[in-house]
């Protein structure tokens, strides 16, 4: 790759496409809303960005964001655009704050615009020797697991608050002992009075030792760590100090800086969950598309993330959820055993009746397959929940249709009635 950042963004304007490109492009490097001394051709030649591509679109009908301006001379048309921007990496050098202060900027108040959105960004390999990275990622994540193939099969602690650290340990020992392989604190539940993490964990750790000690099956329990930095690095000591194997952040909460100092320090997982992207995502017209989004992170340290589901209970439609996870399997970068990969997590909402799909349109088992009702309102128990969710997956990675493989698998005949659709 190239000593420059591509940057590829969906715009909605009133102005010529050339010219309202051509406004990003400066107001994101060397210039302003005049000209002003200093900016020579030798300097614009240097730190310029540049207008690389513009793919026009359909026209527009009304504007999508309030606010934008029009040009004297309007034409009555209202465009829309992908245009892709490049910038040296001299500008600001490999580094995501200053980065996300580029491309990220001062764009979305831009008065030219009625609509702008990121949609991907391309970034030079000095960015891969200023970060670390993932440091288990889908590799590491298997093997700590102990699941070297197939899909990995999650859940979340329900209710989110109000447990005690035993209740909470009890609840773990039940899925353990049903034969999950992944359980996370929801994100809600981090240091709270009713269960302070410096209870939770070792409570939680001291069943999953025993089952380990019974099974040889170590389950991750992603420990929600979130907090602010000195919190996060004590409570990654506790967690590595029991025995555990995985720490959970709210990524929007923390900041890509607090990820790298715990990413630096961390010997452990770390589970990066998503809540508040669709901030970002939610608005076709505003934002940043998740495949963005994500590859920031994945750079700062993350070794999972959360995708959402198909069919799940947010907005997101399911062809937005696919290409999220297929991003999250694809490199970055072109160095061998160096390109980022990370761990996609499908939640909300999954049940039996997603797994076939899901396996379809991934086209691998490369992710942890995240239910929380899916599982507990089994109604044969926790361990028929995973079971059936474990003879779903089979089913669908043989290629056999759930309903026939329903017929001499109880467990999954059962879920296929509880969550009709």
């Amino acid at each position: 790759m190239t000593n420059r950042i591509e940057a590829r963004y969906w715009i909605e304007t009133a102005y010529p496409l050339e010219l309202a490109a051509a406004s990003i492009a400066g107001e994101q490097s060397t210039g302003t809303f005049v000209s002003v001394p200093g900016e020579t051709d030798a300097l614009r030649s240097r730190c310029a960005a540049r207008v690389e591509r513009i793919v026009e679109l359909a026209n527009a009908d009304e504007p999508s964001l309030p606010g934008s301006g029009l040009p004297k001379a309007w034409d009555g048309q209202r465009h829309t655009a992908e245009v892709t921007f490049s910038w040296s990496l001299d500008n600001m050098g490999p580094s995501l704050p200053n980065l996300l202060a580029t491309i990220a900027g001062n764009l979305w108040e831009l008065k030219a615009f009625s609509g702008l959105k990121l949609l991907d960004v391309k970034l030079p390999s000095a960015f891969l020797d200023a970060y670390q990275g993932p440091q288990f990622g889908v590799v590491g994540t298997r093997r700590l697991c102990g699941v070297p193939k197939g899909v990995l099969l999650g859940t979340i602690i329900k209710p989110s608050v109000g447990l005690s650290p035993e209740e909470t340990a009890e609840r773990v020992r039940i899925l353990a002992e049903a034969g999950i392989d992944f359980i996370k604190d929801d994100e809600l539940q981090a240091d709270g009075p009713h269960c302070p993490f410096a209870s939770r964990v070792p409570a939680v750790m001291r069943v999953l030792r025993v089952h380990a000690e019974r099974t040889g099956k170590k389950v991750m329990y992603a420990a929600n760590i979130t907090g602010e930095v000195d919190e996060m690095l004590y409570r990654h000591d506790l967690v590595a100090r029991e025995g555990g194997t995985c720490i959970m952040i709210s990524m929007n909460s923390i900041g890509l800086p607090a990820l790298k100092v715990l990413r630096k320090h961390s010997r452990l997982a770390i589970h990066g969950h998503r809540n508040g992207w669709g901030m970002f995502g939610r608005s076709p017209a505003i934002g940043m598309s998740f495949v963005a989004f994500q590859k920031f992170w994945r750079l700062a340290g993350i070794d999972h993330t959360h995708v959402n589901g198909l069919r799940n209970k947010f907005c997101e439609d399911d062809a937005s959820v696919i290409a999220s996870a297929k991003e999250c399997l694809t490199p970055m970068f072109d160095a061998a055993g160096r390109g980022c990969e990370v761990m996609p997590v499908f939640s909300s909402g999954q049940t039996v009746r997603q797994a076939a799909d899901t396996f379809r349109a991934l086209g691998s088992t490369d992710l942890i397959f995240a239910c929380g009702g899916g599982i507990m309102a089994h109604p044969k128990g926790i361990a028929a929940g995973v079971r059936s969710l474990r003879e779903a997956w089979d089913a669908a990675v043989a290629g056999i249709p759930l309903a026939d493989y329903a017929k001499s698998h109880g467990d999954l005949r059962s879920a296929l009635e509880r969550f009709a659709a």
